[in-house]
């Protein structure tokens, strides 16, 4: 079973690329359920997936980073 579990992160880490994003650069927020952003049409299939871009004032942990919103959007961040 291990072996079977270091085969398949070697695998996985192969193919893997870690992004890192610095302040200033402009991303886009993946539109979710959990994001409470209602961007509901009549069909979800023309729906946006993703929002923005917005602009990353500064990095918050290893992976987190905070970034500007409009008013509308304000609940999403601490």
């Amino acid at each position: 079973m291990k072996a079977s579990q270091s085969r398949q992160k070697s695998y996985h880490d192969k193919r893997r690329k870690d992004l890192e994003f610095q302040e200033g650069d402009h991303v886009f927020l993946r539109v979710t359920s959990t994001t409470g952003v209602d961007r509901a049409l009549k069909s979800r299939k023309l729906t946006s997936r993703f929002i923005g871009p917005f602009q990353i004032l500064k990095r918050v942990g290893k992976v987190a980073y905070r970034i500007t919103l409009p008013p509308s959007l304000a609940n999403l961040h601490d």
